[in-house]
């Protein structure tokens, strides 16, 4: 597993979702108990879908502007680009298979 969830931030994420792989991004911060709970999934698949989809994580509380342009209220939230178009996003906590599903739905 030598994959892991890349850090997101204001500054790449632009340049990141434009990717032709699918790439998943977690928006997430620190104080938020549900994020910790998905936060080593979102690193598994980081390792299983290396080469795949690009895996990232983004601290909320560190950047404003991109969580502010998506919308974004409650977290963790998630969300599948694909040639920097969203194509799902997931809110809460949710179990692995159903990240993985999207995710693979977007390839």
């Amino acid at each position: 597993m030598a994959g892991k969830a890349i850090e997101i931030n204001d500054a790449n994420f632009k340049e990141l979702i434009a990717s032709e792989k699918p790439v998943l991004v977690d928006f997430w911060a620190e104080w938020c108990g549900p994020c910790k709970m998905i936060g080593p999934v979102v690193e598994e698949i980081a390792g299983e879908y290396e080469g795949q989809a690009v895996v990232g994580k983004m601290d909320v509380d560190a950047n404003s502007a991109t969580p502010m342009e998506f919308g974004i209220r409650s977290i963790p939230t998630l969300m599948i680009f694909k040639k920097g178009e969203m194509v799902d996003k997931i809110v809460g906590a949710v179990p692995k298979h159903v990240l993985t599903q999207k995710l693979e739905a977007a390839m």
